[in-house]
């Protein structure tokens, strides 16, 4: 098991200087690391085999995407989804489920295994529960799932589909809920576990094969795995103080890649932390899930 490894080296395989690195997604097929800059606006395609980076400038703030199964990527940016082609950089507009508000944007999103995206919304001025959580379905329908919140983050499934986690990072606590993948329908809303004051805030998350979720600590500098029933299991330090996500990839699905943040770091603490903004690579230990694509 996984916490009874010694901590793993943590390499920065990019120097990045992202000013919000966000939502790592790895192709299995292409063998690459996809991910987005939501304060820099791109979509960005890293290949460790030569330590390369692609990217497509988008022209609003992306804060999530999934690859489709037809090719390119869905993504959710602050006026709403839309389909890249990474072939030619063309964005399309699917669906906007929050026009004619303010102060809102999408944030942190996944694909579930059944071909649907996810994403929520968070409230850049922190109004207490003006946010929500919507589902984007492969047939283009979009349904509003969970209001109420005021910074959505860390979409995670366990391995059998059947329980759905999800933060609220402007209260520090990480919900589960009872999840049917066969209607898309989530129940059951119960408290997974809250953080302490001054271990930051729950980021963005995935599950491994073995059922434990991994969630980025934002201003607490590490990563921490959780078992199935809330437990602490694992903690790994982090050699900046703002990891944002993270997610599996490699050959074997062993590496945990792990993005993060520059923005809202002043000289000193930049200073200090000179690898800010950069992507990360440690051997977990464990495998994780291949990741799933958008249907539509």
């Amino acid at each position: 098991m996984a916490s009874n490894l010694t901590d793993p080296q943590v390499e920065c395989v990019l120097e990045a200087r992202a000013a919000l690195g966000e939502s790592p997604v790895w192709c299995s097929q292409e063998k690459v690391l996809y991910w987005v800059d939501i304060k820099r606006p791109a979509i960005h395609c890293f290949d460790p085999a030569c330590g390369t980076c692609r990217t497509w400038p988008v022209r609003e703030e992306t804060g999530s995407m999934g690859l489709r199964q037809r090719g390119g990527a869905v993504v959710a940016m602050r006026s709403g989804f839309a389909f890249v082609n990474l072939e030619t950089g063309d964005l399309t507009m699917i669906h906007n489920p929050i026009a004619g508000t303010s102060d809102l944007r999408f944030n942190d999103g996944r694909c579930y295994r059944r071909g649907r995206f996810w994403a929520g919304t968070l409230h850049e001025k922190r109004q207490a529960g003006t946010a929500a959580l919507y589902r984007l379905d492969p047939d283009g329908t979009c349904h509003k799932m969970v209001d109420g919140i005021t910074v959505a983050n860390g979409l995670a499934w366990s391995p059998d589909d059947h329980t759905m986690y999800f933060a609220d990072s402007y209260v520090r606590t990480i919900f589960s809920f009872e999840s049917d993948p066969d209607t898309g329908a989530i129940g059951n809303r119960r408290v997974f576990t809250e953080l302490p004051a001054g271990t930051g805030v729950p980021d963005g998350a995935t599950v491994d094969a073995e059922g434990f979720l991994w969630s980025a600590n934002f201003d607490g500098g590490c990563i921490t795995r959780y078992a199935p029933d809330g437990r602490v299991d694992r903690v790994i330090r982090m050699p900046v103080a703002r990891p944002t996500s993270c997610a599996f990839g490699g050959d074997d699905l062993s590496t945990l890649y792990v993005t993060s943040a520059s923005s809202g770091l002043d000289a000193e603490q930049l200073a200090a932390s000179p690898h800010a903004g950069g992507i990360f690579a440690l051997e977990a230990g464990v495998r994780g899930l291949p990741e799933p694509r958008f249907a539509g």
